[in-house]
């Protein structure tokens, strides 16, 4: 079994199905690995020379895949993930892609439903198993890992978390920025305690500026 490769990133390329390729040199033979987008963004921005690739392998109808991540905590989650019925490798590198590790593990622990189904191809049902499946296993897991997880009434209400959404995508800002913003400002008990969408709005904004 590989447990991660070390080497030099060759190219990140997207195939015709729309998975994200890095080929990897490591002592002169070249890996494919699917990866997630921003795995894949993160590697073409910094244009390292050597990077560590935590893998999982795959052998499927005499095929073999290699799935790269860039941490050991994030392929245990996607172990986790394709452990659940009806769940592949492409819809829990979707869910990894779309939600990211603290915020994927939060929706689990909490049960959010609404947060789960928003990843392409995640409808209520599969959300639903997901979380019935692994609530309890990643509760126990996050504490080991560290993964920081706050209460599930830790949020707005539901009407404001609707408007949020809608008013951030529509200026370009995709999910996964938008719950970590959310997420973000829902720690702040005197936002917790404000009403008034608008102002959500306004601070979530102001917070993805930052970035």
């Amino acid at each position: 079994m590989i447990s991660y490769l070390k080497g030099s990133p060759i190219e990140v390329i997207k195939n015709t199905n729309n998975r994200v390729i890095l080929v990897l040199e490591v002592n002169q033979i070249g890996y494919e690995l699917q990866i997630p987008s921003k795995l894949g963004r993160d590697i073409s921005q910094e244009k390292s020379d050597g990077i560590q690739i935590f893998t999982h392998v795959q052998i499927k109808d005499d095929q073999q895949v290699l799935y790269g991540f860039s941490t050991a905590a994030e392929r245990e989650l996607f172990r986790q993930l394709i452990s659940v019925s009806g769940i592949g490798a492409q819809s829990a590198i979707a869910l990894i892609d779309t939600l990211g590790l603290e915020e994927l593990v939060q929706a689990i622990v909490t049960g959010n439903i609404r947060i789960l189904s928003q990843t392409p191809g995640v409808g209520k049902k599969t959300a639903e198993r997901i979380a019935l499946e692994l609530k309890t296993k990643l509760s126990q897991w996050r504490k080991l890992v560290g993964v920081t997880v706050t209460s599930s009434s830790a949020m707005p209400s539901l009407d404001i978390l609707e408007d949020i959404e809608m008013t951030l995508l529509a200026l370009g800002y995709t999910n996964e920025e938008i719950n970590k913003a959310i997420s973000t400002l829902s720690q702040d008990n005197l936002m917790l305690k404000n009403t008034n969408t608008e102002e959500w709005i306004k601070e979530a904004i102001a917070w993805l500026s930052q970035g």
